[in-house]
């Protein structure tokens, strides 16, 4: 038995040899005719190419089917790609919903806040933020208007939520603008509704006192501030904040201007407004021109007499 198996592949291995040579044999005459430029071998091979491709339709049909089938599955990965795409635009659209909904609630709340008709002859000169001092023992920021666009010292700076400061330093290109919470900054102020009056002062923190108040039982937390007008530096009834209790017990005011986000400044242009200066000409008319008509008269008649 052992014998006839040795037998059986003596006579596999010539046979399987024979058969190698001739493929490959086949294949490098094959590739030589197909590679011969002549006008009887491309006659020859359209032969060929005529007679033997339509009868291997049958063959091409699972390479066919085979490409469908990868079309198919990248179309379903894109569907796919396009589905998470969506998923993730529809999360970012209730966010922003929530966002737009919180937004819409506080701005009525401004709205309702900054109920206060202001003299439609302050216009504003809106300004980009520079920079920022930087230090925590100055609050203030740079502008990139200055003289050559009106700028004048003293001006009050809004952010359109609320007031934010004063200018204080004006160049030719740029300006600065000291901050509510600067330790240099002084304001008189009016809370409402009960209308008392007092000084927001800066400390350097983000919610500045109010001091010099006359009556301070009469403040609740909540209470509207604005400002007074009072010494000409500000005009009347912009949007300060609201009163707040403090750690240390003092009446503070929680600004209504976003401090963390200051972008763009509102310089408000402050018309020049007739000052008083004899406040007992409101109350009495002048008399100097009937007096002296009395006195004429009173020479007249003298005179005929």
């Amino acid at each position: 038995m052992a014998r006839d198996r040795d037998s059986n592949g003596d006579y596999i291995r010539p046979v399987r040899r024979i058969l190698v040579g001739m493929l490959v044999v086949f294949l490098l005459a094959f590739f030589l005719v197909w590679r011969i430029d002549s006008p009887r071998v491309e006659r020859f091979r359209a032969a060929i190419v005529d007679r033997v491709v339509p009868t291997f339709d049958w063959a091409l049909v699972p390479v066919t089917k085979f490409a469908e089938m990868v079309g198919s599955f990248q179309s379903y990965a894109r569907i796919y790609e396009q589905n998470q795409e969506l998923r993730s635009e529809l999360r970012q659209m209730k966010a922003w919903k929530e966002a737009a909904l919180q937004l819409e609630q506080k701005n009525a709340k401004l709205l309702d806040l900054n109920n206060v008709r202001l003299d439609p002859k302050l216009t504003f000169v809106t300004g980009l933020v520079l920079a920022d001092s930087g230090s925590p023992f100055r609050q203030s920021v740079i502008l990139n208007i200055g003289k050559r666009d009106g700028i004048v010292d003293g001006w009050a700076t809004t952010d359109g939520l609320g007031l934010v400061g004063r200018i204080s330093g004006v160049g030719n290109n740029s300006s600065r603008v000291i901050l509510l919470t600067d330790s240099n900054s002084r304001i008189p102020v009016t809370v409402l509704p009960s209308g008392q009056q007092g000084l927001l002062v800066g400390d350097n923190a983000t919610s500045p006192p109010v001091d010099f108040l006359e009556s301070p039982e009469l403040i609740r937390a909540g209470d509207r501030v604005v400002s007074s007008g009072d010494g000409g530096v500000f005009p009347p009834g912009l949007l300060v904040g609201q009163i707040a209790l403090g750690p240390d017990r003092r009446l503070r005011v929680r600004l209504s201007a976003d401090y963390e986000r200051l972008e763009f400044l509102r310089v408000l242009r402050s018309h020049s407004v007739e000052r008083i200066t004899d406040p007992g000409g409101l109350l009495v008319p002048e008399t100097t021109a009937p007096a002296t008509n009395v006195v004429a008269g009173d020479a007249s008649e003298a005179s005929d007499g």
